[in-house]
């Protein structure tokens, strides 16, 4: 039995949908007995939440009694915060679990998770130095981020004290944990988000019109694929919404290309944009720890250029690669990329061997396996 701990966001993002697959390929691939112990930050108040970080996390005791009552031998959680924390695992543990952690980001050091703050790439904080973030208001509100900082601070050793396996979905998110001094020792597995669906081949070749599927926010570097489609003549079709939506309708009319925005869609409206596509644009500006958007489109079998940056390099080939916040490079790629059938069936043969299921269940075994075997 796997009891799933995940504290949803505010906002609804790839986290959730990851903590999602995450039990289809438990029940589905692994034969597993698993139930999600969820708890909402939208419903929770500021106090409330402040709260749950400074303490190390609110109601420990409702984990021990699931962990008891299911007879659960792994706690694998996601995100922990604000109101789950430390206490949580600890609980777990008592309980007589073992306790994986799930980093689908930064946050163990990162208030934001994404190491992105004002328009840049940020490695500020470090280790248990959370003060940059607070001083900079990363999260926005300044007693919001000073709450953060000292929430991380206060908390992250006696956190990773509680683990005894950390899942990273990257071996780029691996390594920039480390870099950024997060206490992972040797524990740390990498697992990829798990990709369910495939193309039979490459509809590339009949595709209308490039596709980004993003949250609209500086991190995603959305205006960077609007003014390179502009450049290169493509029709772009803009699928998410976010804080940046209406500044980047502004700049797609200055541009003067073809642009599209859908809004937030649902996914079998997303699949069908998917199909429709000769390439996909992942202009990332952050260090994305997996890249789930080009990882699905190339599954659809859909090429993808990106930025080459954090783990994208280890989904897309080189020649679609370009440095990011680079409109003209990324213009380049998308005047060979577009409708390249051939780039579309090399992706997704690659995706099907990284993050297929079978590949996800192979690597989530071996961390059940590391982490029952650990001493107590």
């Amino acid at each position: 039995m796997i009891l799933v701990l995940h504290n949803r966001y505010r906002t609804t993002g790839g986290e959730e949908r990851a903590a999602a697959d995450l039990l289809w390929l438990l029940r589905e691939r692994l034969g597993e007995d698993a139930e999600l112990l969820e708890r909402d930050s939208a419903r929770l108040g500021r106090a409330r939440a402040a709260a749950g970080m400074l303490r190390g996390g609110l109601h420990p005791d409702e984990v021990a009694a699931a962990v008891r009552r299911t007879g659960a031998r792994i706690v694998h959680a996601h995100n922990v915060n604000p109101t789950f924390g430390w206490r949580a695992l600890a609980a777990a543990r008592a309980a007589g679990a073992r306790v994986v952690l799930h980093l689908h980001n930064y946050r163990l050091v990162c208030a934001v998770g994404t190491c992105f703050t004002r328009g840049a790439d940020c490695t500020r904080c470090h280790g248990r130095n959370t003060l940059p973030g607070a001083a900079l208001a990363c999260r926005g509100d300044r007693a919001e981020a000073a709450v953060y900082a000292a929430g991380l601070a206060l908390w992250q050793r006696r956190l990773a004290g509680c683990v005894d396996v950390f899942v990273v979905p990257s071996a780029a998110a691996r390594e920039r944990l480390r870099a950024l001094g997060a206490p992972l020792d040797d524990r740390a597995a990498v697992v990829p988000h798990v990709v369910r669906a495939f193309a039979g081949g490459s509809r590339a070749g009949d595709g209308r019109h490039a596709l980004v599927a993003a949250r609209l926010a500086p991190e995603k570097g959305v205006e960077v694929a609007v003014d390179a489609c502009a450049a290169a003549g493509v029709p772009l079709v803009v699928a998410g919404d976010g804080p940046d939506a209406p500044a980047l309708r502004e700049r797609a009319a200055r541009a003067g290309g073809d642009v599209r925005f859908t809004g937030l869609i649902e996914p079998p409206a997303l699949a069908e944009l998917r199909g429709a596509a000769g390439l996909a644009l992942v202009p990332s500006r952050s260090a994305e720890t997996f890249g789930l958007a080009a990882a699905e489109a190339m599954a659809d079998g859909v090429p993808v250029a990106a930025s080459r940056m954090g783990a994208l390099p280890e989904l897309v080939e080189d020649d679609g690669l370009v440095a990011p916040g680079d409109a003209a490079a990324l213009a380049d790629a998308i005047r060979r990329r577009f409708g390249d059938a051939a780039a579309g069936e090399r992706g997704l043969a690659w995706v099907r061997e990284k993050a297929g299921p079978d590949a996800a269940a192979v690597a989530l075994r071996a961390v059940y396996g590391a982490a029952l075997a650990r001493p107590a």
